[in-house]
């Protein structure tokens, strides 16, 4: 049986394919934005100005 690909994915392997140097610039950009590592401090921060959720917090009544 074969797995299902979409059209997009199709598309996307073609344009790579025919364009691999696309994927050096993908990584590229990603590391401008995304991968980074946080400081510890940083880190330590936001667990510690984390809030804890409601457990429903569409309740206007609940508090």
């Amino acid at each position: 049986m074969a797995l299902y690909e979409s059209d997009h994915t199709k598309f996307m392997r073609e344009m790579l394919a025919k364009n691999p140097e696309w994927v050096e610039d993908q990584r590229k950009g990603r590391a401008i934005w995304w991968d980074k590592e946080l400081p510890k401090e940083e880190q330590e921060g936001f667990k510690a100005a984390k809030v804890a959720q409601k457990s429903y917090p569409y309740d206007v009544n609940s508090k």
